[in-house]
């Protein structure tokens, strides 16, 4: 979005005309401008936002911007903007504030808030306790639809949604759900226990972010009640903080994917010395792998000295085998996030795959022996162990590309660990191997 005109009426301390602007603007967008500001602009445009935006505005800023905003204005200005807040929207930024700060909000909260907010604190990382908000319509089966409604018009102001209601007998057992449509379409005596829709989903406080995720994604829920170990309704969670769930295992698997250690900052605001200790553990980890590369070309030492032509292609065959295993492994993670495959689908993925490599083997294969013989002008010998190596390297590659992350699934671990990197280095000592056995045996050499 263009800000210039912002911009420019906040130079020109064009106060009045800068308020009345960004009173037309949606809270996102105000807090995407915000972000941009160094700290004094950010504090000006903050203030001058209507009070009953202002907790939006807050909501969708960065934690930096939140931190940095929460420090300058004063304790009464911050408890009104935190009393504003959805529940879950209060607890996500108290996790990310220091101690001293969470002590200044919560002196300003009521009892009860302050327990239940506490509570929340205590729930496991990533967790659904630590994603559920409170702010959801709850209904009494004994309820008629008449008395539902008008319950639904008191409370809905002081809500996240109410398209999906809630039902619970006196102890607070979710007994199940009944939508707003089904409310408005039945007539105002029918009973609530009459049109409930008892199969409903629901997750544990304590079941993982990753799982609920993948079950928004196979129900197209809006929302997700969330239960104690004894099925009583605590919270429900809703779909946009389920789109801020998968952004952000998305951008885990990417990660891992690359050789990083997950970062939670925007790449940008992270110190150099933070970044180049996530990245330098994974490094020498791969490292030390490959020196079993440099092992295994040690003791074919007097092939290479017999045939020094075969050097040339070494990089040709490792890169080839690398790519071949990362375009599988690539696949077959992504398959798994989305549900689609599971470790009981390892043979149908080993037979796909030993098909698939053995055309793309012998494609590479006829084109290599092509340009070594006829274009290169190497011995047959040279081309034919050169070609045959391609084949059973990329077969062996796109196999374990398909194999390693199911079975790292299967070891709870996360499949992205299998990843190019990793399939890249296991894949490097096998096609080596691979090479020269082939050169041993075709060109009469002794290892």
């Amino acid at each position: 979005m263009d800000f210039e005109k912002l911009e420019e009426l906040l130079s020109e301390k064009n106060y009045p005309l800068l308020k009345s602007e960004l009173k037309s603007l949606e809270p996102v967008d105000i807090a995407e401008y915000i972000d941009d500001l160094e700290e004094k602009k950010a504090l000006i445009v903050f203030r001058l936002l209507p009070k009953e935006k202002a907790a939006d505005v807050f909501s969708y800023l960065s934690t930096d911007k939140q931190l940095e905003i929460s420090d300058l204005i004063n304790e009464k200005e911050l408890a009104a903007i935190i009393s504003d807040l959805y529940f879950d929207d209060k607890v996500d930024l108290l996790e990310e504030m220091p101690a001293n700060a969470v002590k200044k909000i919560l002196q300003n909260t009521t009892a009860v808030e302050r327990k239940l907010i506490n509570q929340f604190l205590m729930y496991p990382e990533n967790s659904a306790g630590s994603l559920m908000t409170i702010e959801f319509v709850d209904l009494k089966k004994e309820m008629t639809v008449g008395e539902a409604l008008e319950r639904i018009r008191r409370s809905a102001p002081d809500k996240i949604t109410i398209y999906t209601c809630y039902v619970t007998d006196g102890k607070r057992y979710l007994e199940g759900t009944v939508s707003l449509k089904d409310l408005v379409l039945a007539k105002t005596e029918t009973r609530i226990e009459d049109i409930i829709r008892k199969d409903a989903i629901s997750v544990n406080t304590h079941d993982d972010q990753e799982e609920i995720a993948d079950i928004f994604k196979r129900y197209d829920l809006l929302a997700l009640p969330v239960v104690d170990n004894e099925n009583r309704l605590v919270g429900i969670i809703t779909v946009d903080d389920i789109v801020d769930v998968i952004e952000q295992e998305n951008t885990e698997d990417f990660h891992k994917m690359a050789a990083i250690e997950p970062i939670d900052e925007e790449y940008i605001n992270v110190g150099v010395f933070k970044l180049a200790r996530k990245r330098i553990l994974w490094l020498v980890a791969l490292m030390i792998s490959a020196t079993f590369t440099g092992y295994i070309i040690q003791s074919f030492e007097d092939v290479l000295q017999s045939v020094v032509a075969l050097a040339a292609f070494i990089p040709m065959l490792m890169n080839t085998g690398g790519n071949a295993g990362a375009q599988v492994s690539a696949l077959v993670i992504r398959s798994i996030v989305l549900g689609e495959v599971t470790f009981g689908d390892l043979f149908r993925i080993i037979w796909k795959e030993a098909r698939i490599s053995m055309v793309v083997g012998s494609g590479l294969a006829v084109f290599n022996f092509l340009r070594i013989y006829f274009l290169e002008r190497y011995p047959l010998t040279i081309a034919l162990t050169v070609s045959l190596t391609l084949i059973f390297t990329v077969i062996t590659a796109k196999i374990m590309g398909g194999i390693l992350p199911l079975l790292a699934k299967k070891l709870k671990l996360d499949p992205a660990v299998m990843a190019s990197p990793m399939i890249t280095t296991i894949v490097d000592a096998v096609s080596l191997i691979i090479y020269f056995s082939f050169a041993t045996w075709l060109l009469d050499v002794n290892a």
